[in-house]
């Protein structure tokens, strides 16, 4: 972010000694158009983050909901198939970093969010394009422009929930945000393949893949809408609230990175052990349902598409609860030992995949709810693109390598090995979140406060900085 421009970072819940007292007047004084109250804020300006990412979430599992029909009328092996969600990790590794580092220092907030979401909608055309004229490599290079856009959009997401909704409604918000996205990876889970047999009637093969997976680029189109609308809302923030310019001191400096609380890298390694034991599961679990469990193509992708279901419904009810509850780490160890456990019954039981797949749900979504809001706790609000980046950045590199990983994993030893690899990196995120707890409780257990404890704590620190 370049001087001159106001900080696209500082939350606008709460007040600070520099920000404007007096009444605001007009239109701007009235509850739908006064950007501190709870209806604007709500009403539209949080339908517009969570819709922020509607369209990349639904394109994302294109290929998970049309695993079978994709690799009949591509001609390729699960190996192929895996490399589309490859390549879409594979440019996040460096450039969701940057992305963030991109939001805080040149982009800023607004303008970064309309780039991203533009690189999503190209990339779902030139992937939808390359399955028309049947060019695995076009198709490859669709999902790699769609990957330089998805996450880092993810990251400018997370910026504007905290921008707008930092304190007591945040984990709650992160939690809405995160029930609308899997509201959009449902979606696509149980309307593509419908949609593909009604084009099927008049267009076969990979012609009509081509034109299913153009219905994903109206999607995405539709997303990149609400990135104006929310940039439009939140310049008006700024200018109704004559928020301050950020100063040199505050501007992140690449190097900063290296000062990062040692907490923040244990957050890292939750997120990719754990996430690489769910997205590259669900992305083949089409198939896994088919041969294990004897289901059909719809059935099967019913139950896969569970995790996004119950995600949707209750990600804002646990943030909810956490925001009242607080105890963020111990929500996380939660969230890990369960959905450990549902791997181990899908992996060494035949009880109905339903019961596994509806506790994953719940168990993810705990674990999102708490694990996202705990960055703004320990980083500071200008520097939050780019910490957020790194984590998305170590979840990429992770999906990148372990969906190729998975792949080769099912091609040559099955479905069962695969499972036991999934558990083994729970069992990695597990270590990691009981070494987080000991550090954070080394430190004072800031992460782990309850809500009525961080209030007392945020007070104190408001009477200090009084005093």
């Amino acid at each position: 972010m370049t001087m001159g421009e106001t900080n696209e970072s500082t939350p606008l819940v709460e007040s600070s000694n520099e920000e404007i007292d007096e009444e605001l007047q007009g239109c701007s004084g009235t509850p739908p158009c006064n950007p501190k109250s709870c209806l604007h804020r709500y009403f539209p300006v949080l339908i517009l983050i969570c819709f922020l990412s509607f369209g990349s979430y639904f394109c994302y599992d294109n290929p998970a909901a049309l695993q079978d029909t994709m690799i009949r009328d591509l001609d390729i092996n699960e190996s192929k198939f895996m490399a589309f969600y490859s390549f879409y990790s594979w440019p996040n590794v460096v450039l969701c970093m940057f992305g963030g580092y991109l939001i805080d220092r040149l982009f800023g907030l607004r303008f970064g969010a309309i780039i991203f979401s533009s690189f999503v909608t190209v990339g779902q055309v030139v992937f939808a394009l390359g399955s028309l004229f049947n060019i695995y490599a076009l198709m490859c290079a669709g999902r790699f422009i769609f990957g330089i856009g998805g996450e880092s959009l993810a990251v400018a997401q997370n910026t504007f929930a905290v921008k707008w909704f930092q304190g007591k409604e945040l984990n709650m918000v992160f939690g809405l945000q995160l029930s609308f996205s899997r509201v959009g990876s449902t979606v696509n889970m149980n309307i593509m393949q419908p949609l593909y047999n009604y084009i099927d009637q008049s267009v076969h093969g990979y012609k009509c893949l081509g034109i299913a997976l153009f219905v994903g680029a109206g999607m995405c189109v539709f997303s990149l809408l609400c990135a104006f609308l929310l940039s439009f809302f939140d310049k008006r923030a700024d200018r109704v609230l004559k928020r301050k310019q950020i100063s040199q001191e505050e501007m992140i400096k690449f190097r900063d990175i290296l000062t990062f609380p040692f907490s923040t890298w244990l957050i890292s390694i939750i997120c990719v052990a754990y996430y690489v034991a769910v997205f590259p599961f669900i992305g083949l679990g089409l198939v896994f349902f088919e041969m294990k469990f004897g289901l059909t193509p719809t059935s099967a992708n019913a139950v896969n598409s569970l995790v996004y279901i119950i995600s949707a419904v209750a990600s804002p009810v646990f943030g909810f609860l956490i925001d009242k509850i607080g105890k963020n780490v111990f929500w996380v160890i939660i969230g890990i030992v369960v959905t450990l456990g549902c791997h181990m019954l899908l992996a060494f039981t035949f009880v109905n995949p339903y019961v596994a797949m509806i506790i994953m749900g719940l168990s993810y979504s705990v674990l999102a709810s708490a694990l996202w809001p705990m960055v703004s706790l320990i980083i500071p609000s200008h520097q939050l693109g780019t910490a957020y980046g790194i984590m998305q950045a170590i979840q990429n590199l992770g999906l990148a390598v372990i969906s190729l990983t998975a792949g080769i994993i099912v091609d040559e030893k099955g479905y069962l090995i695969l499972e036991v690899f999934f558990m083994a990196w729970l069992c990695l995120a597990l270590i990691a979140g009981i070494v987080l707890y000991l550090v954070d409780a080394n430190k004072g257990g800031k992460l782990n406060l309850s809500a009525k404890s961080r209030a007392l704590e945020k007070l104190k620190a408001e009477k200090s900085i009084q005093n």
